[in-house]
Protein backbone atom coordinates (compact mmCIF):
# COMPACT_ATOMS: atom_id res chain seq x y z
CA UNK A 1 0.00 0.00 0.00
CA UNK A 2 2.66 2.37 0.25
CA UNK A 3 3.13 2.90 -3.83
CA UNK A 4 -0.50 2.32 -4.81
CA UNK A 5 0.05 3.96 -8.35
CA UNK A 6 3.57 1.39 -9.24
CA UNK A 7 1.35 -1.33 -7.65
CA UNK A 8 -1.75 -1.47 -8.84
CA UNK A 9 -1.94 1.25 -11.58
CA UNK A 10 0.51 0.77 -13.55
CA UNK A 11 1.45 -3.37 -14.23
CA UNK A 12 -1.00 -4.09 -17.10
CA UNK A 13 -4.36 -5.60 -16.15
CA UNK A 14 -4.19 -3.83 -12.72
CA UNK A 15 -6.58 -1.40 -11.13
CA UNK A 16 -7.04 -0.03 -7.92
CA UNK A 17 -10.53 1.81 -7.19
CA UNK A 18 -11.81 3.99 -4.17
CA UNK A 19 -15.14 4.67 -3.41
CA UNK A 20 -16.08 8.18 -2.34
CA UNK A 21 -19.04 8.87 0.00
CA UNK A 22 -19.56 12.81 0.58
CA UNK A 23 -16.01 13.47 0.00
CA UNK A 24 -14.74 10.89 1.96
CA UNK A 25 -13.39 7.63 1.37
CA UNK A 26 -14.91 4.98 2.46
CA UNK A 27 -13.91 2.08 0.33
CA UNK A 28 -10.90 0.71 -1.28
CA UNK A 29 -10.22 -2.47 -3.75
CA UNK A 30 -7.49 -3.77 -6.07
CA UNK A 31 -7.35 -5.95 -8.99
CA UNK A 32 -3.93 -7.59 -10.00
CA UNK A 33 -3.84 -9.61 -13.01
CA UNK A 34 -1.60 -13.12 -13.22
CA UNK A 35 -1.19 -13.43 -16.93
CA UNK A 36 0.08 -17.09 -16.69
CA UNK A 37 -3.11 -18.18 -15.92
CA UNK A 38 -5.45 -15.68 -17.02
CA UNK A 39 -6.77 -14.71 -14.04
CA UNK A 40 -7.22 -11.27 -12.24
CA UNK A 41 -6.82 -11.24 -8.67
CA UNK A 42 -9.32 -9.23 -6.01
CA UNK A 43 -6.83 -7.73 -3.41
CA UNK A 44 -7.14 -4.90 -0.43
CA UNK A 45 -11.20 -4.95 -0.71
CA UNK A 46 -12.29 -2.72 2.53
CA UNK A 47 -14.70 -0.74 3.83
CA UNK A 48 -14.43 1.75 6.68
CA UNK A 49 -16.55 0.07 9.61
CA UNK A 50 -18.60 2.88 9.81
CA UNK A 51 -20.18 1.98 6.38
CA UNK A 52 -20.20 -1.55 5.72
CA UNK A 53 -23.87 -3.09 5.30
CA UNK A 54 -24.61 -0.47 2.78
CA UNK A 55 -23.27 -2.33 -0.34
CA UNK A 56 -20.24 -0.48 -0.93
CA UNK A 57 -18.37 -3.84 -0.83
CA UNK A 58 -20.43 -5.10 -3.13
CA UNK A 59 -20.16 -2.68 -5.79
CA UNK A 60 -16.54 -2.61 -5.14
CA UNK A 61 -16.36 -6.66 -5.84
CA UNK A 62 -18.83 -5.80 -8.69
CA UNK A 63 -16.36 -3.46 -10.38
CA UNK A 64 -13.62 -5.77 -9.76
CA UNK A 65 -15.48 -8.48 -11.84
CA UNK A 66 -16.36 -5.97 -14.83
CA UNK A 67 -12.62 -4.84 -15.08
CA UNK A 68 -11.82 -8.50 -15.61
CA UNK A 69 -14.80 -9.43 -17.75
CA UNK A 70 -13.78 -6.14 -19.68
CA UNK A 71 -10.33 -7.66 -20.18
CA UNK A 72 -11.48 -10.95 -21.11
CA UNK A 73 -9.68 -12.49 -17.80
CA UNK A 74 -10.96 -15.82 -17.27
CA UNK A 75 -11.79 -15.91 -13.74
CA UNK A 76 -11.58 -13.80 -10.56
CA UNK A 77 -9.39 -15.47 -7.61
CA UNK A 78 -9.17 -13.87 -3.96
CA UNK A 79 -7.27 -15.20 -0.90
CA UNK A 80 -8.66 -13.70 2.55
CA UNK A 81 -7.66 -14.60 6.24
CA UNK A 82 -11.31 -12.68 7.02
CA UNK A 83 -12.74 -14.30 10.12
CA UNK A 84 -15.90 -12.32 9.78
CA UNK A 85 -18.90 -14.47 8.32
CA UNK A 86 -20.19 -11.52 6.54
CA UNK A 87 -16.16 -11.55 4.67
CA UNK A 88 -17.37 -14.86 3.30
CA UNK A 89 -21.03 -14.51 2.64
CA UNK A 90 -19.85 -11.30 0.13
CA UNK A 91 -17.85 -13.32 -1.46
CA UNK A 92 -20.13 -16.19 -2.30
CA UNK A 93 -23.22 -13.62 -2.97
CA UNK A 94 -21.11 -12.25 -6.19
CA UNK A 95 -20.63 -15.50 -7.23
CA UNK A 96 -17.29 -16.96 -5.86
CA UNK A 97 -17.01 -20.60 -5.20
CA UNK A 98 -14.99 -21.64 -1.94
CA UNK A 99 -12.15 -23.69 -3.27
CA UNK A 100 -10.28 -24.52 -0.03
CA UNK A 101 -8.85 -23.06 3.13
CA UNK A 102 -5.05 -23.52 4.48
CA UNK A 103 -4.57 -24.01 8.76
CA UNK A 104 -1.58 -22.13 10.19
CA UNK A 105 -0.68 -19.70 7.62
CA UNK A 106 2.02 -17.85 8.40
CA UNK A 107 1.72 -13.61 7.51
CA UNK A 108 3.59 -11.83 5.89
CA UNK A 109 6.34 -10.28 8.75
CA UNK A 110 5.02 -13.22 11.15
CA UNK A 111 8.42 -14.84 12.65
CA UNK A 112 6.37 -17.58 13.81
CA UNK A 113 7.80 -16.94 17.81
CA UNK A 114 6.16 -19.09 20.36
CA UNK A 115 3.97 -16.36 21.04
CA UNK A 116 2.69 -16.02 17.76
CA UNK A 117 2.19 -19.73 17.05
CA UNK A 118 0.06 -19.57 20.38
CA UNK A 119 -2.01 -16.61 19.77
CA UNK A 120 -1.71 -16.12 15.74
CA UNK A 121 -3.32 -19.23 14.57
CA UNK A 122 -4.57 -18.00 11.05
CA UNK A 123 -6.65 -19.60 8.75
CA UNK A 124 -6.31 -18.79 4.76
CA UNK A 125 -9.51 -19.20 2.54
CA UNK A 126 -9.00 -19.28 -1.16
CA UNK A 127 -12.17 -18.13 -3.50
CA UNK A 128 -12.41 -18.45 -7.22
CA UNK A 129 -15.20 -17.08 -9.68
CA UNK A 130 -14.77 -18.71 -13.01
CA UNK A 131 -15.80 -16.11 -16.15
CA UNK A 132 -15.48 -18.42 -18.93
CA UNK A 133 -13.66 -21.69 -19.95
CA UNK A 134 -10.38 -21.37 -21.56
Amino acid sequence: MADIEQYYMKPPGSCFWVAVLDGNVVGIVAARAHEEDNTVELLRMSVDSRFRGKGIAKALGRRVLEFAMLHNYSAVVLGTTAVKVAAHKLYESLGFRHMGATDHYVLPGMTLSLAERLFFQVRYHRYRLQLREE
